[in-house]
């Protein structure tokens, strides 16, 4: 049965809201996964004027590449469900209004706002009695750009809304292959048993950007790219790589084992963070052929600035199965590709009736491809077939595309599971607060490393897959980055 809420988008003539909330509402109305008589609420200043609002709303619709087909008869029945609201969030009196305006069902309030006023926003539904047992809260990224920023706004949410009615959204932990890392490795024998420190070499995970900071430059100057990208995305794909076993296929037993693994990352601080990291910065340079500027170039750059656009990391769990193993974590902007993977390299085997060069059969590996061409692909060692004089051996791939074995199935949008998953009031692929003090304190160590080493941004190309000084990270462990072959 359909969970019966209605769902408030606090800053609903917002980019997110038109670019990915409406059309991943939309798809799920397609594919009536909402309850007959749920509400969708954009809450705003009132810029647009009705026709306007909704002739946005069906432009985003249709430029998402996740909506297939759009059709007046179910775009009209949408549209039916929205309800423009013009209001002032931070008001108690407004927020008494909307609540009155839609009645006694559930709601799901949605914060599509910076988090600076999360606070205020949150008061005024508190204020407004407009906060039952049942009422949500989703709050976007970034949640502070620190351990005690993160606490401060944490805070404010505590003081109206508790713990299990907080659903903090990382789209990563939506998309399809995220979610099904835990199938992969949980509901097929002959991984469980290679999944330790015995057979894997080492973990790589890479999430690439061909795109730059133009455009929000001042945001992600005072982020950089180990705020913005590795103390969510990275980190909680290193958390699905490297958990254990949960208990049951529940929400808190599945973020208890991921925060056993934040909590058993290898510090890095000033000792350390000059071997283990590296920063760099986009100059400019050309992507599809076309030039692209410097990050300093950018049109709303102001001035000259060190942040990183760029950062490769040598981090280790000191636990029993992975004590030893290196993931090895890099991001970055402006980079050849787009594209994310998670690469599980195995250790060689001992192949003492095969005389072989052993680097070759160094080539055993599991990809896991999260973006584009979502997919499984495995590296195996293969006789070339033949009469010759000896055996000549051959690294084959066996290669399990999404889009092919699932042909007859739609691969949702990343937003759509995850509100989906808000309305169901399923928490498993939201963040708790301690995930999220974990991750803080972690990276706070490198940042922190970085003031007191002094430790700069190195110029690396646009179009490049990033500073030199990246490729030795890997090459003093005598290893190498896998190369993205699109």
């Amino acid at each position: 049965m359909l969970k019966v809420c209605n769902i408030v988008i606090v800053g609903g003539e917002g980019d997110l809201a038109f670019r990915k909330l409406y059309p991943a509402l939309y798809s799920l109305h397609r594919e009536n996964l909402l309850a007959d008589c749920t509400k969708i609420v954009c809450f705003g200043r009132g810029k647009f004027k009705p026709s306007k609002f909704i002739d946005n709303m069906r432009s985003w619709a249709q430029k998402s590449e996740y909506v297939k087909a759009l059709d007046d008869e179910s775009w009209g029945s949408f549209c039916e469900r929205i309800i423009q609201f013009s209001g002032d969030a931070t008001s108690a009196d407004d927020m008494k209004r909307l609540r009155a305006e839609l009645g006694p069902e559930e709601i799901v309030f949605y914060l599509s706002t910076p988090p600076s006023i999360f606070a205020p926003i949150c008061k005024a539904m508190g204020d407004a009695g407009a906060v039952t047992e049942s009422t949500r809260l989703v709050v976007e990224k970034p949640l502070g750009e620190s351990l005690e920023s993160f606490n401060q706004i944490n805070d404010t949410l505590f003081e109206v809304f508790k713990e299990q009615q907080i659903y903090r959204i990382d789209h990563y932990l939506g998309k399809e292959t995220v979610q099904n890392l835990l199938a992969l490795r949980f509901a097929n024998i002959f991984f469980e048993p290679l999944w330790n420190r015995t057979y894997i070499d080492h973990v790589q995970i890479t999430v690439a950007e061909s795109v730059g900071a133009g455009g929000r430059w001042s945001y992600y100057n005072e982020s950089g790219a180990l705020r913005d990208m590795v103390q969510n995305h990275l980190l909680q794909l290193v958390c699905l790589v490297a958990m254990e076993f949960p208990a049951r296929n529940k929400a808190n037993d599945i973020r208890d084992e991921k925060l056993k693994i934040i909590r058993s990352l290898k510090k890095i601080d000033a000792s350390n963070v000059t071997q283990n990291t590296i920063r760099g910065q986009y100059t400019e340079g050309s992507i599809a052929q076309e030039l692209v500027p410097g990050y300093k170039q950018e049109k709303d750059a102001q001035g000259n600035s060190d942040t990183e656009t760029f950062v490769a990391i040598k981090a280790e769990i000191e636990n029993n199965r992975w004590q030893g193993v290196p993931f090895y974590l890099r991001t970055g902007k402006r980079m050849a590709s787009r594209y994310s993977e998670i690469v599980i390299q195995f250790k060689p085997v001992i192949f003492k009736f095969i005389d072989i060069d052993p680097n070759v059969l160094n080539a055993n590996q599991l990809v896991i491809r999260l973006q584009p061409n979502e997919g499984i692909q495995m590296n195996l060692m293969n006789k070339v077939p033949g009469l010759s004089e000896g055996t000549s051996l051959q690294n084959v791939e066996l290669n399990l595309s999404f889009e092919e074995a699932f042909e007859e199935h739609r691969s949702p949008s990343a937003y759509e599971r995850l509100l989906l998953d808000v309305t169901r009031g399923d928490q498993t692929l939201f963040m708790r607060s301690d995930e999220l003090r974990g991750a803080w304190k972690w990276v706070d160590g490198i940042i922190d490393g970085w003031a007191t080493t002094g430790q700069t941004s190195k110029s690396y190309k646009s179009g490049s897959m990033g500073p030199d000084d990246a490729l030795g990270l890997l090459i003093q462990d005598k290893r190498k980055w896998q190369v993205f072959e699109g």
